[in-house]
């Protein structure tokens, strides 16, 4: 715990070593550290929260764990590194990286990957979504405009996933149809112009298949087949028919996403979810002025590989302790109290105003949690023992 904290507080060992205790002397927490902080094992360690999370109750008033959403979080890499990249906006005069990183609707993280600089996030959607290890089984990805174009829409379309990226202004989209001679009513004019090259797809159909197996047997990472169908000035025609095929699907979300209010609204629940997450990501991030320093892409991958393990070990202990007090107001009394599902639903196990990054940090639980027990629910009209007294 000492040297997750370390990583994804991004304070560095120092703070955590107490020469009393063994187990937090520098000489142990540095061989912890070299042997034990690697991207096998925080994927295991990772995977085996959000399970554990999806088994409490509560969590089925956030939703299945079908819907996710995808979207990278920058950070400055103020060192001499070949794994990071400039980008003003996001970096100033400086370079960094962005850990884009994959959102179940329970809030949890399932799989994150470092990218220099700012890639198109495009490039990377169906990694996380193909490579994950958790027991979650995402159906529908929630990105935003950035990571939106025809061939994506097109490769998840394929896959059997639903692609609904947030559209900044719908009213300039290009819808498309199949049928040029159809008549679509007072639809007809939005894609008149626009007819799909049925031809592409056929002529392209039995390579269109053998990427589609290729990428769900995990034969092909999916960020290299999309890095290799965008190469070049000119595109492959493989590119140019699984666009084609994209653009049947963008077409019928895009008559969904504008005509469902309730659609819409579920794409924009999901996303600020997620920025949700990286709030608290930044929070806990707070050492060294919230920068990257590590140079090789494999620290860099294991500190942020650590942060997501510990934002995902406070979502399990907020989700636990909100079932708990669920449980507790329904059986309170001989009636028990209303608690309903619409209002459990806008309850986020992210909250994180209980959570002191600042301070001194101790690692000695109550016997009674060490036995696998729980800490009694806190009293909403007891003051904190850490609480600031306030002012006259």
């Amino acid at each position: 715990c000492a040297v997750l904290l370390a990583e994804a507080c991004n304070v560095g060992l120092e703070p955590l070593v107490d020469p009393s205790d063994p187990a937090l002397t520098r000489s142990r927490l540095s061989w912890v550290q070299q042997n034990y902080i690697r991207d096998d094992t925080l994927v295991r360690a990772n995977a085996r929260l959000v399970d554990a999370q999806g088994e409490i109750p509560i969590v089925s008033a956030w939703g299945a764990g079908e819907v996710a959403s995808v979207d990278g979080l920058r950070f400055v890499v103020p060192v001499r590194t070949v794994n990071a990249g400039p980008n003003p906006k996001y970096f100033g005069r400086g370079r960094g990286i962005t850990y884009l990183n994959y959102v179940s609707d329970r809030s949890t993280g399932f799989h994150g990957i470092v990218v220099p600089g700012t890639l198109r996030d495009s490039l990377f959607l169906l990694d996380g979504l193909l490579e994950h290890q958790t027991g979650l089984d995402p159906k529908e990805i929630t990105s935003d405009t950035a990571g939106y174009s025809d061939l994506m829409f097109g490769l998840f379309s394929l896959l059997g996933y639903q692609f609904s990226p947030r559209i900044s202004d719908a009213g300039e989209a290009r819808f498309w149809r199949v049928d040029r001679t159809a008549d679509y009513g007072p639809l007809d004019a939005l894609s008149r112009r626009n007819p799909i090259k049925t031809e592409t797809i056929r002529d392209n159909w039995e390579d269109i298949l053998r990427v589609a197996g290729s990428l769900k047997l995990g034969t092909v990472k999916a960020s290299d087949l999309v890095r290799a169908l965008h190469a070049g000035s000119k595109q492959s025609e493989l590119a140019k028919a699984i666009a084609e095929v994209g653009r049947v699907a963008k077409s019928l979300f895009l008559l969904s996403y504008v005509d469902d209010e309730a659609y819409r609204r579920r794409v924009l629940v999901q996303l600020n979810r997620h920025e949700a997450r990286h709030n608290l990501a930044r929070e806990l991030f707070h050492g060294d002025r919230g920068q990257v320093r590590k140079r090789y892409r494999e620290g860099q991958e294991d500190q942020l590989s650590s942060l997501g393990l510990v934002l995902n070990a406070g979502a399990l202990w907020n989700t636990l302790y909100l079932d708990q007090a669920v449980s507790h107001l329904r059986g309170s009394s001989t009636e028990g109290a209303e608690v309903r599902d619409d209002d459990l639903a806008r309850v986020s196990p992210l909250m994180h105003a209980h959570i002191r990054v600042l301070g001194r940090y101790h690692f000695r639980l109550d016997e009674s949690v060490t036995d696998g027990g729980m800490r009694p629910l806190r009293d909403p009209t007891e003051t904190d023992e850490f609480e600031l007294p306030t002012q006259p």
